[in-house]
Formats: structure tokens, C-alpha cells, sequence
């Protein structure tokens, strides 16, 4: 069988106040009523796309609870997290539920990440698929955000995305010169003062 390749970000199952979180026209940010109906939800979609031999990459906001993080026992996949900035627990805790843990990963010239890399940073990569931004996004067609509210609340397929955002018809990346660096003359009195 063939592997599949998904992503996805903010899960954060086990986050009861995210169902109070409005964005800037004051509607909910999740269509879920009660906790256990987004976690279930959440869990639901994912199995419905991401197989056992699928790999996927978890761009990091996993969890706010350690009740929330055994939700990934139910969930497909061979997974990889990506740290984030609320996944807060002893390394231990995620290496139950994740293969590999990083702080970001460069897949095909694509570089994962949970918050945005800093534009100076972008000639080296063609795009950068992160999360944390939820519902916001960058005016700037470098950046996919694949938080769960952009996806649908569903893991999208990474050949699928490519395809979604043109990531595949940007020109070569070009190296980058290093910087010139001018050094001080060195003094050749070595006498101390």
C-alpha cells in the first residue's frame, strides 16, 4: 500500500475555551457546541482521510490538557509533531503518541513550522505550511496556514495542497550570497594598558 503524506495544526483537543474564541466579526471560530463534541469531531475527521501507513505531520498546538492528548491514541497515521507554542509537557508525553518531535521539518524545499518564519528567511524555502494563526492569514502567497479552521477541520493531503496552492510552479530557489563581514584590523601593539 501506498503512504500519503497529510498535515494539520491547532487541534487542540482538550481546549474547552477555544469554543469561546470569536474572530473579527464576532462569529465562533468552531462550530462545536461542547468539548467532547469538537475533540470527537476532530478525531472523526482525521481517521476519515489519514490511514495506519499514512505518515502526518502534526504542525504543533496538539493539546492544552494530557486528558486531550490521549485523543491521538485514536487517531491514524505515523505521526510527527511539530512543536508549537502551547505543546507545553515533558517530552515523554508526546514520544507516546508521536514517531519523531521537532522543532520545524523541510519536506520537497517546504519548511514546517507552527508559527511563521520571518519573510528575511523565505529565499531558502518555496513555501512555509505553518499554523497558530487559526482563522488569520498573511496577504503574501508564500505562507499556507493549515490550521484545522482553514482545513476544513479536517488533515489535508500534502500532494493535494501542493496542487490547492501552486506550490509546485514557483521558480528555482537561487542560493543565497552569504553576507560580507568586515572585521576590525587586528592591533599589533599586544601591550596591555
Amino acid at each position: 500500500m501506498s503512504k500519503e503524506i497529510f498535515l494539520i495544526s491547532d487541534t487542540h483537543f482538550g481546549h474547552g475555551n477555544i469554543l469561546t474564541f470569536k474572530d473579527k466579526s464576532g462569529q465562533p471560530i468552531r462550530p462545536y457546541k461542547t468539548l467532547e463534541e469538537m475533540d470527537e469531531a476532530l478525531i472523526d475527521n482525521w481517521n476519515k482521510v489519514v490511514r495506519p501507513q499514512d505518515k502526518i505531520y502534526h504542525l504543533g498546538d496538539v493539546a492544552m490538557t494530557k486528558k486531550g492528548l490521549e485523543c491521538l491514541k485514536r487517531c491514524n497515521g505515523n505521526k510527527v509533531l511539530i512543536r508549537g507554542n502551547h505543546d507545553i509537557f515533558k517530552l515523554k508525553d508526546y514520544a507516546e503518541h508521536f514517531r519523531d518531535i521537532r522543532g520545524c521539518y523541510v519536506l520537497d524545499g517546504y519548511i514546517f513550522t507552527h508559527i511563521p518564519i520571518h519573510k528575511d528567511c523565505s529565499a531558502r524555502f518555496k513555501k512555509n505550511i505553518h499554523g497558530h494563526l487559526h482563522v488569520n492569514n498573511f496577504n503574501d502567497d508564500f505562507y499556507v496556514n493549515v490550521s484545522v479552521e482553514q482545513i476544513n477541520f479536517t488533515p489535508i493531503n500534502f500532494e493535494e495542497l501542493k496542487i490547492e496552492f501552486d506550490l509546485n510552479k514557483k521558480s528555482p530557489i537561487e542560493p543565497i550570497e552569504p553576507p560580507t563581514i568586515k572585521f576590525p584590523p587586528i592591533p599589533t601593539d599586544t601591550r596591555c594598558l
